[in-house]
């Protein structure tokens, strides 16, 4: 072993802290690393000592990570670290690929050969299909997703079909645990498994046979895990079974960085580990290697104000740096239109554009930059999703709207002619194909004369006769209906919108998002064939994700990531936090929010603007053409702590249209009257009290709404309170329908 007068040579890039974190190896631990605290070299430096010092072999060592890319980079890490270059560390994996090895070995205990085959999602979609089929259940009331979210579900809580209660009236679960059950008869018979099921078959194992789960605890002499606070039930299961008498099990995770609850994720496993796991000594890695001192004061204000938590300081040997930067514009295209000008005029002199990201709380917020970068002629990407206008629900929509103006678009009669399902199929569509080939005809026109004749089935002729009703009709409304009014009735008259609701899945929800951004942005245009034209030349633009492009993401595909600059655009109540959240889960899901808000704010390096706009186009009102409503900014803004913030009124009047004046052409970088406006600003910087008082009301005040009933007052903006109702949860409400509520 390589040593120094202080110990082994892989200790002495090491704090004090993340040494002790190394040295420390009896016992259960818990590493609290705080954002940027150098997390993944301490557990690599930790798997290495433990080998060099002898304490075990590699394989006997348990290293679980979330990701296949965590993984690799560790096994790597490792293996320039240890001398001899052993074998890596055989366990080292995420928990679906040590699960899928453990089962390999031990699959007959669940009635499966080992040459099991995993089924990806369009497999098991296929196959619940095929049971409710089979079953004569109505696949319309019971969404394939739904059931397949529901299974989902039941096995990251480690429940089979048989350990399930349902409520007699709750029928859709009744048939989904009918489903469930049928499923996992059809899995064993195929011998196949789901992803769900490489942990669940584990645990199983573990619990009903001693000598195999005795047989792990005693190889796996040394536990490591990563990331703990993303581990959702079964998962810590998994692990408590393993774990051997020693406990010589290291966790390492931050509470504050705990955001995936809504796919299992169970921050109750970090904060509960020392409880879990008697005598467990606590280390906080607190020292930050990423971020300037105002950067990381500015997310230390926000997360105190989270209750649950486990608690800690976040620090930096970095300078001050810049001040954190809070923007307020008129509304979200002067938001855009503001955001490019600091990119262009400031930020583009001194960073790559690969180091500037723009981090969003929804996916559908990505529509007013990208339709300003390719504007401007602002080259971006689109990081762990998909560019607005090329989501699949935009492109049926816009498919719809193509074929409504152009009858010979062959290409979008192709994509909507079975979206929604209308059994019309790849063989009824090949025949309409022939028959346009043979009478030089275009899809719609073939369509039209195959009606008269007897090619189709006639299950098939009623759903094709019904399209071609509507689409003439859609035509005709389009010369008498505004565009924006139109897609909404090409929507829900084709069945498009219905198709959405049913489904009651996340993904369904976020594609209803983002058809409703889709018809705000449509305000934008006069009319239909201007909306088309528009769109069609920012498709056109050449696609290439290599090269310098800023980056447009969520702040859930951040984590993890750090750049030298981020925006954090739409810190608005209802926005951020995200007003389905709160209703759905009140104060645990604000706190949630916050720490979604934390994790956006650590991804910075240098230099950090947060954003608001005081009026948005909402997607609600659906007569209203022009319906701007007012908007505050978030709570979490109000909790930033002002000795580190710049706050800049950069508000322009939202119906004044200045920005598409400039964008005549790609090859140079027009000036923008934004920017010009938001210079003379930045000389003058105006402070904004952002819980300005203009009521006799004040938070924490209990107060009484007619209809919405009692609550208090979390957040004031003038004369607009956001009230939390007891029996309502939040709203935002106008002051002179409230009455104070004395001597509660």
């Amino acid at each position: 072993m390589n040593m120094s007068a202080t110990g082994p040579n892989y200790l002495n890039t090491l704090n004090n802290q993340q040494k002790e974190a190394v040295l420390h190896t009896d016992g259960p631990l818990l590493i609290l690393a705080g954002a940027g605290s150098g997390k993944t070299k301490v557990l690599t430096t930790r798997v290495t000592h433990l080998i060099q010092s002898k304490k075990c072999f590699s394989n006997q060592i348990l290293c679980v990570t979330f990701t296949n890319k965590a993984a690799n980079e560790m096994r790597e890490r490792v293996q320039g670290l240890v001398v001899g270059n052993t074998n890596s560390v055989p366990w080292l994996g995420t928990f679906h690929s040590i699960s899928n090895k453990i089962l390999r070995k031990h699959a007959e205990a669940v009635g499966l050969k080992p040459s099991f085959t995993i089924l990806d999602t369009l497999d098991q979609l296929k196959l619940i299909k095929n049971i409710l089929a089979a079953e004569n259940i109505d696949i319309k009331k019971n969404p394939p997703k739904l059931i397949a979210h529901l299974i989902d579900h039941w096995k990251n809580k480690a429940l089979t079909p048989s350990e399930i209660k349902t409520s007699p009236s709750d029928y859709s679960k009744i048939n989904a645990l009918k489903i469930y059950r049928i499923y996992q008869e059809r899995l064993k018979m195929m011998n196949c498994v789901d992803f769900g099921d490489l942990i669940l078959h584990c645990v199983t194992i573990f619990k009903n046979f001693k000598e195999i789960r005795e047989s792990f605890k005693r190889n796996f002499k040394y536990i490591l895990v990563d990331e703990f606070q993303d581990t959702n039930f079964i998962q810590n299961l998994w692990l408590n079974y393993i774990t051997g008498d020693t406990k010589n099990i290291c966790v390492v995770g931050d509470d504050d960085q705990s955001i995936y609850s809504w796919r299992g994720a169970e921050v109750k496993n970090i904060l509960d580990f020392e409880k879990n796991f008697s005598n467990t000594k606590t280390i906080k890695l607190e020292q930050n290697y990423r971020s300037t001192k105002n950067i990381l004061n500015t997310a230390s204000s926000l997360i105190s104000n989270n209750d649950d938590r486990l608690g800690k300081k976040i620090w930096s040997d970095f300078s001050d740096g810049e001040k954190v930067w809070i923007n307020s514009y008129s509304d979200g295209r002067d938001e855009a239109s503001g955001t490019s000008d600091i990119i262009e005029k400031e930020l583009a002199k001194q960073f790559s554009l690969n180091n500037i990201s723009i981090l969003v709380r929804a996916s559908f917020q990505t529509r007013e930059f990208e339709e300003r970068f390719i504007r401007i002629g602002l080259p971006y990407r689109v990081i762990g999703g998909v560019k607005f206008y090329e989501r699949a629900e935009i492109k049926d929509a816009l498919c719809y709207l193509r074929l409504i103006h152009q009858k010979n678009d062959d290409l979008a009669f192709e994509r909507i002619v079975n979206t929604p399902k209308r059994s019309i199929g790849d063989t009824t569509l090949k025949k309409i194909h022939e028959f346009s080939r043979n009478s030089n005809q275009n899809l719609f026109d073939t369509s039209v004369s195959l009606l008269d004749g007897d090619e189709l089935k006639p299950k098939t002729k009623e759903s094709l006769k019904l399209l071609i009703k509507n689409l003439n009709q859609w035509t005709k409304l389009s010369e008498k209906l505004d565009h924006v009014e139109l897609l909404e009735r090409v929507l829900d008259e084709s069945g498009y919108t219905k198709m959405l609701i049913d489904e009651k899945s996340p993904e369904a929800e976020a594609r209803l998002e983002n058809l409703k951004e889709l018809r705000s942005s449509m305000k934008n245009y006069s009319n239909l064939i201007e909306f088309l034209e528009n769109i069609s030349l920012q498709t056109a633009i050449d696609e290439e994700w290599d090269g310098e492009k800023i980056n447009l993401m969520t702040i859930h595909a951040a984590k993890g990531l750090e750049f030298e600059c981020i925006f954090l655009p739409g810190w608005e109540e209802g926005m951020f936090p995200h007003q389905k959240s709160i209703e759905e889960k009140g104060d645990v899901a604000v706190q949630e929010e916050r720490r979604l808000a934390y994790v956006a704010i650590t991804r910075a390096k240098q230099r950090l603007f947060i954003s608001f706009a005081n009026n948005r186009k909402f997607f609600g009102n659906k007569n209203d053409n022009n319906d701007w409503m007012p908007s505050m900014p978030s709570r979490f803004i109000d909790e930033l702590d002002k000795k580190y913030l710049k706050i800049n009124e950069i508000a322009e009047d939202p119906h004044q249209d200045f920005e598409f004046s400039q964008d005549t052409g790609f090859s140079t970088i027009p000036k923008s009257p934004g920017w010009d406006r938001y210079t003379k600003t930045k000389e003058k910087t105006k402070t904004i009290n952002f819980t300005n008082n203009l009521t006799d009301f004040k938070i924490g005040q209990s107060v009484h709404h007619e209809t919405f009933g009692n609550g208090k007052i979390i957040h004031i903006d003038g004369n607009k309170l956001l009230i939390n109702f007891k029996d309502s949860g939040e709203k935002k409400v106008i002051d002179k329908y409230l009455r104070k509520i004395e001597n509660e």
